[in-house]
């Protein structure tokens, strides 16, 4: 069974995407910073990431930029979902497996999903 974190300090956001990747047979687990992904990553198997951009501590880009040096996962996918800083993560394309404005469509999001981890 894959695991997805989700970081985003909006819990209702984290929770709602949370629920629905869970109907559909993933394990989530949630952070509300990039410092507590970063830690929750040191201690768990995690197969995708879904990150907001903008949050206390680490942002979503520097989320991922210490994913790859610090945790040296480069190939782990990184999904960016954000109300204003989408354009952020466009802006270098590869950088991010998928970028997503928020609000963003829920089946969109869980098909992007398993085409990650080709479930």
């Amino acid at each position: 069974m894959n695991t997805i974190l989700v970081v985003d300090d909006e819990y209702l956001i984290a929770d709602i995407l949370g629920f629905a990747l869970e109907d559909e047979g993933y394990l989530v687990e949630k952070a509300s910073n990039g410092r507590k992904a970063l830690d929750a990553l040191k201690e768990k198997r995690v197969d995708l990431v879904i990150t907001d951009y903008m949050m206390p501590v680490l942002n979503g880009e520097e989320l991922l930029q210490a994913i790859r040096e610090e945790l040296e996962l480069a190939d782990l996918p990184v999904i960016l979902m954000s109300g204003a800083q989408a354009s952020q993560g466009r802006a270098c394309p590869g950088k991010f497996a998928a970028v997503f404005d928020k609000p963003f469509d829920m089946d969109r999001m869980i098909a992007t999903v398993r085409e990650l981890l080709g479930t």
